[in-house]
Formats: C-alpha cells, structure tokens, sequence
C-alpha cells in the first residue's frame, strides 16, 4: 500500500470529524493530513482545495469520489471499498453521490457547528 496525502479543510466541523475518525483508522500512518486553511503549499488554489475533497496517491491528484477511494484503500478495514472504486462504474456512481453530497454540506456543516458548541 502507497502513502497518501489527504487536504482537507480544518474551519470545517464535519470535516474534523470525519478527519479525527480516518486518523483513528490509519494504524499504520499511511496518511499524511493537511490542513489547508493553514498549509503553506497547495498543489492547487486553496479555494479549490476546499471546494472538494483532494488526495494524492502515487503522484497522481484526485478529487472528488476518486480522492475518498484513495484514502480508504490506504486503511486496511477499508481497502476493500477502495479497491471497487477503481472499476469505473462503482467509481461513477461514488463520484454522482458526492456531488449530490457536496449540495447538502453547508447544512450539514452548520448542523455540525452547531453540535460541537454543546458539547
């Protein structure tokens, strides 16, 4: 298994979560975690960054669905979700549910600000 780079947006409560959760899972550090609202160097425009989940695997950019997919194949527990990513329909149809998923985010974000001030 490659090493991955992942960005993610650290202003972002669900964003934190879900980061603070992969962390728990990768074991074997096989992740390095970039905070973009305060990393010095992005590979793209920081506003572009942010927009959208970003990952490199082996050199390579991805984004979106693809991005997610690398990222879990770098977890054993969830490498077998990963790797389906790869055919290209399985990866189409993550990809399709993201963007929909990119719709609903600033509520769901605001729902998960609104929870980390109660607790």
């Amino acid at each position: 298994m490659s090493r991955v780079t992942v960005w993610h947006d650290g202003n972002c409560p669900l964003c934190r979560r879900e980061i603070a959760m992969m962390r728990r899972l990768d074991r074997r550090g096989r992740i390095e975690f970039i905070d973009a609202t305060g990393a010095e160097a992005c590979p793209i425009d920081r506003a572009d960054l942010l927009a959208r989940f970003h990952a490199m695997e082996d050199g390579r950019l991805l984004s979106g669905a693809a991005a997610f997919a690398a990222m879990w194949r770098a977890i054993p527990v969830l490498r077998p979700l990963g790797l389906m990513a790869r055919k290209p329909r399985v990866l189409g149809l993550l990809e399709r549910s993201y963007v929909r998923f990119l719709k609903v985010r600033p509520r769901l974000q605001r729902w998960a600000g609104k929870r980390e001030v109660r607790t």
